[in-house]
């Protein structure tokens, strides 16, 4: 059983943050009416926004330094584990770079020994978003961590990675064309640093992105789902469709919709067709 300190210690920081204003949650609520019938969530701003853009951040690099206040632990001298300033659920971390690391070059070798050694004390859904038109809000180098226990479905759209036979993929052609999968019945093993960067390799190769040891950086723009069945390699053409900004977990089955949101096109359409606008053709 884990012990989950990294979860425990930023429950407790959310806490000391939120009153001292260096953390700052995105109220929300979720569309049951959607919600409920779909195999994706979505879920509303209860205020308005007036930019696009401005709930996402400050312009200016928030992580060197990162504020003292946020930082749940330093991971292998590398890395360090700081919560979200302006988290959707409690408890999300960013595993982070201390020195700078293009958000858009290839992930190292140690940046996949971190998120092993984060994931065997608190586990859950990781994801990555390679640049700008992946979803990315910052340049610097930052993997993301929903925690998830025991009970919880990694997310709405678990069943796309883990089926055996891509029944869910192959019904969406397109959707299949640019998304690739690794599970841990076939090589996936999220406890072992070089089988991670060695499948990341594998997956960037055949989803022709590339491979860092021929290529200085990523062919595409791209996002990476990450739990302890799967690994998923996702390309992608553009960041924002209909009013959504699609990150990665547009593709694990989470939406989040603002006032710019078409939430009666999605409602048509579904989230399946809103996604195939923002991969490659």
């Amino acid at each position: 059983m884990k012990d989950e300190i990294y979860w425990n210690k930023s429950l407790i920081l959310t806490k000391i943050a939120i009153k001292n204003q260096s953390l700052i949650p995105l109220n929300t609520y979720l569309d049951t009416e959607i919600s409920k019938v779909n195999d994706y969530e979505v879920r509303r701003l209860s205020r308005t926004i007036k930019s696009k853009n401005n709930f996402i951040g400050p312009r200016v690099n928030p992580f060197i330094p990162w504020e003292p206040d946020l930082e749940i632990d330093v991971i292998n001298n590398s890395h360090a584990l700081i919560l979200n300033k302006y988290p959707v659920q409690v408890g999300h971390m960013l595993l982070i770079s201390n020195e700078w690391k293009p958000q858009n070059g290839w992930l190292s070798f140690d940046d996949f020994k971190a998120i092993c050694d984060v994931n065997s004390d608190t586990s859950g859904l990781w994801f990555f978003n390679s640049s700008s038109k992946a979803g990315a809000s910052q340049p610097h180098r930052h993997i993301q961590l929903l925690r998830r226990n025991k009970t919880e479905k990694i997310c709405p759209r678990e069943n796309w990675f883990s089926d055996k036979k891509n029944y869910y993929l192959n019904k969406h052609m397109k959707l299949f064309k640019n998304i690739c999968v690794i599970r841990n019945d076939n090589g996936h093993d999220i406890s072992d640093p070089n089988s991670l960067y060695s499948n990341y390799i594998k997956l960037s190769e055949i989803i022709n992105i590339g491979n860092p040891y021929k290529n200085s950086k990523p062919k595409l723009p791209y996002n990476l789902l990450i739990s302890n069945q799967w690994f998923v390699i996702i390309i992608r053409a553009k960041d924002e469709s209909r009013g959504f900004s699609i990150n990665a977990l547009g593709f694990a089955g989470y939406f989040l919709a603002t006032n710019y949101s078409d939430i009666n096109w999605l409602k048509d359409n579904g989230a399946n067709k809103l996604l195939e606008e923002v991969v490659c053709i």
